[in-house]
C-alpha cells in the first residue's frame, strides 16, 4: 500500500443526504464522496475501490457508518444510523473514521443525518 498523499485542510461544506447521493460515482464528471459519522470525505482518487461495481461502492454517495462498524458490505447495513452498534462495533467504526481522516480529504458534513448520542 502506498503512503497517503498530503491532505488539504478540512472543509466544512454542508450536505443533505440527497445532495450527498449525487456523488456516488455514477456520473464520471463528479467526485466520489463517502461519509463516516457524518463527516464527508473525497474518495475520488480511490475510484478503484469506491467506483461503480467495486467492493466499497455500497458506501459511495452516502453515510454508511453502521455498515462500516459491522464490517458489512450489504445495502441494509450501509446506513448512517449507527446507534445500535455494540461497543466493539463502535470501536471498529471509530477505527474506520481514523483511517479515513488519514487518507482522504474532508469535504464537509451531513446536516440531516441521524443524531447519534456520544457513548460514555
Amino acid at each position: 500500500m502506498q503512503p497517503p498523499k498530503k491532505l488539504a485542510p478540512p472543509k466544512d461544506q454542508p450536505f443533505t443526504t440527497a445532495e450527498l447521493s449525487q456523488y456516488d460515482g455514477s456520473d464520471p464528471s463528479k467526485p466520489i464522496y463517502v461519509a463516516v459519522q457524518g463527516v464527508v470525505f473525497d474518495v475520488t482518487h480511490r475510484a478503484d475501490c469506491y467506483g461503480p461495481g467495486r467492493w466499497y461502492h455500497i458506501y459511495a454517495g452516502k453515510d454508511g457508518s453502521r455498515g462500516l462498524g459491522k464490517t458489512s458490505l450489504t445495502a441494509e447495513d450501509a446506513i448512517a444510523d449507527y446507534g445500535d452498534l455494540s461497543k466493539q462495533e463502535k470501536k471498529v467504526l471509530d477505527n474506520w473514521y481514523k483511517y479515513f481522516l488519514k487518507r482522504y480529504n474532508v469535504i464537509g458534513r451531513v446536516i440531516d443525518g441521524p443524531q447519534v448520542p456520544e457513548s460514555s
